[in-house]
């Protein structure tokens, strides 16, 4: 079969002009193009497209898809616009360094002091800013930092320059970057034309979130259909809604967009698998054109593309392309005892090898809690124990499971049929959940239930030593559940059996199959604290600004919700507080990306207060686990944190309480 042409998206393209100059038409206005040199440092005027393209450059803030943008400076000194060459000085210190410093001009500060005096003081020199295009609303705008204390006047000084040395001139809007800006944004005069974020964002057909290739089969599943569809890894898979959840695939294109650590795109971040949003997917004829073809999906930071193949190109790309196999640490079944969370790590070693010496018998989750009341700073984990390995191994060997799962293991039928392997898969863990625990073991969780947690409904959580490896977090792969030391309806012994079971899920098992995990080298343990069935709010953040690979504005990335509903499993149509922190900024900013639909308009789900208080708490593991875990190849580090708010009967606020922190694995290649 001929193959057909490949489809391709441009998003903006950082190296080739004639790209860029593909975007729609800048407007009617007579252009007279400004600057000669090809590779110019600056320029005071715009007088054309190309003059733009000239010194513009992808923004820092990788959160602007379509954009494309060029950093501004208006000196007060001798009342003069730069539009600096913002790929060769991506940052306005470098400009004004080298360009506008002495030689007559006053003297430009280091780094530090500028920043300090130039985004925050009143009698700054400089007015510094950028510009910015977007491409799927066809929109300039001028554009200031989120964290910028520049008043209205002085927003107002820049953009009225801007306009008038460009050739977009009236077309420009000021764009507010954070609420701080908003709010200073309603005292300019009526003749700035001022757009919204989501004004902006309303029409962008595309969202880049996780970069990478793959050869697939492309496949159209409704989030409807996923739990009986039957997804390969070798699948790219077009969903309509953003799911729960997913098996392990190839790559996904979903309809609706998603939050950047919706559970689906930290899926997709650990296994380096491509992942976009794309507006119309569902029904777009080019897509539909390649279902159930083989294709090849590229997606860059700037760009997607797909295009059909054979099966012949698909199979020699993954015989090349195939994760290595990861190897896991060798099970620990040595400890034998429940384990107070204080006693879980080895004082005589680091914190480091403590936690590598502890995983094998409590698994990544555990370990890595353990080192959580050391950092103090009111991070507030909830009083915890652990049940090691062991014990899940003995009941795996009691009940003859293991020899189970050896046959399981060596049935070609079981390996070829994703259907028969999941309808076996299944009958294996109802049979765990429906075998009774060990007589002493069972009794010796009664015992510490009754001695140390009293009355309390209890939530056991997975921890496997198949988890927070390099590359693979293995977040989300197994099931966590709650239950009362003496109940009918919530038992404990049903809950610890839920979760061993959850070992065996279809959708673990196809994850461990695709990195090449062996599954018998896989040990579930324990990690046992209160529950939180009432919580004023729960969240994930990263400890790192996710739009900001640079490092040039740093900051916390928050996803945080009302009470106890989920912000990585969303139910189909909620939304959450989703923002970034700039906690080590003077006033430490907030930009908002989005609101939750579950509070009130106007609301937020934190409180400054609380904010602040997480803010402090995120800081300290952030600081803490940096001497742990080192950077990844591509210079990112950031740790994952689950917390909640939650009152305690002895304060009258809500309590912050962390109930994890674990190495995010990095944002693709």
């Amino acid at each position: 079969m001929q193959a057909r042409p490949h489809l391709r998206r441009v998003l903006l393209s950082l190296s080739l002009a004639p790209v860029l100059l593909a975007c729609r038409d800048p407007g009617p206005e007579a252009q007279v193009c400004a600057i000669t040199d090809q590779d110019p440092d600056s320029s005071q005027t715009l007088g054309c497209r190309e003059d733009f393209d000239r010194l513009a450059a992808k923004p820092l803030n990788s959160a602007k898809v379509n954009a494309y943008s060029a950093k501004t400076l208006v000196d007060t000194f001798d009342d003069q616009l730069y539009v600096q060459n913002s790929d060769r000085y991506p940052i306005h210190w470098d400009f004004a360094f080298e360009h506008l410093s002495g030689q007559g001009k006053p003297i430009v500060p280091q780094l530090g002091d500028f920043n300090q005096s130039e985004y925050y003081s009143p009698g700054r020199r400089f007015y510094l800013g950028a510009i910015t295009y977007y491409e799927g609303p066809d929109k300039w705008t001028y554009e200031i930092s989120p964290y910028d204390t520049a008043s209205a006047k002085m927003i107002a000084a820049a953009y009225a320059k801007i306009r008038d040395n460009s050739f977009f001139g009236e077309r420009l809007y000021f764009h507010p970057t954070s609420e701080a800006v908003e709010h200073e944004a309603e005292e300019l005069p009526e003749w700035v034309k001022v757009i919204t974020t989501e004004a902006l964002y309303a029409d962008q057909e595309v969202q880049i979130l996780n970069t990478g290739e793959t050869y697939a089969k492309l496949v159209f599943v409704s989030s409807a259909e996923l739990d009986s569809a039957y997804l390969g890894f070798r699948d790219l898979v077009v969903l309509d809604k953003v799911p729960n959840d997913i098996s392990v695939v190839s790559g996904i294109i979903t309809e609706a967009f998603q939050t950047p650590l919706s559970h689906i795109n930290v899926l997709s971040q650990s296994r380096g698998t491509p992942n976009i949003a794309l507006a119309g997917a569902w029904t777009d004829e080019e897509l539909r054109a390649l279902e159930g073809e083989w294709v090849r999906f590229v997606v860059t930071a700037d760009d997607w593309t797909i295009e059909e193949v054979s099966a012949a190109q698909a199979e020699a790309w993954w015989q090349e392309h195939r994760p290595a196999p990861l190897g896991v640490p060798a099970k620990d079944l040595s400890v034998q005892a429940l384990t107070d969370i204080e006693e879980l790590l080895d004082p005589m070693l680091d914190d480091e090898a403590a936690i590598d010496a502890a995983v094998p018998a409590f698994g990544g989750k555990a370990s890595n809690y353990a080192v959580l009341a050391k950092i103090g700073a009111n991070l507030n984990p909830p009083k915890a124990f652990a049940v090691p390995i062991y014990f899940y191994d003995q009941f795996l060997v009691e009940h003859g499971f293991d020899v189970r799962i050896a046959q399981l293991l060596a049935d070609d039928s079981f390996r070829d049929d994703a259907q028969t392997r999941d309808t076996m898969l299944a009958s294996l863990r109802d049979d765990m959940v429906a075998a009774p625990l060990n007589a002493e073991f069972e009794a010796a969780v009664l015992a510490k239930l009754d001695a140390d947690y009293p009355g309390l409904r209890m939530r056991f959580r997975s921890s496997t030593n198949a988890e927070d490896l390099e590359g693979f977090t293995g977040a989300g792969l197994y099931t966590s559940k709650s239950g009362y030391a003496m109940s009918a309806e919530d038992p404990f012994q049903a809950a610890i059996k839920q979760v061993w079971a959850s070992v065996w899920s279809f959708r673990a098992f196809e994850e461990r199959e695709y990195r090449g995990i062996e599954h018998t080298a896989v040990g579930m343990a324990l990690l046992v604290h209160r529950s939180f069935p009432d919580e004023e709010a729960n969240g994930v953040a990263l400890t790192a600004n996710i739009f900001d690979q640079s490092g040039a504005e740093p900051g916390f990335y928050i996803n945080v919700q009302e009470g106890g509903a989920s912000v990585v499993k969303p139910s189909p149509g909620v939304s959450t507080d989703q923002l970034i922190y700039h906690f080590d900024f003077p006033g430490q900013p907030v930009v908002y990306i989005a609101h939750s639909n579950l509070v009130a308009p106007g609301e937020k789900v934190l409180t400054n207060a609380e904010l602040y208080e997480l803010g402090t708490a995120l800081d300290a593991i952030h600081s803490y686990f940096a001497g742990i875990y080192p950077p990844n190849e591509d210079g990112w580090y950031a740790m994952d944190v689950e917390f909640k708010f939650d009152d305690v009967d002895e304060f009258d606020e809500p309590v912050l309480w962390v109930k994890q922190a674990r190495p995010h694995p990095g944002l693709g290649d």
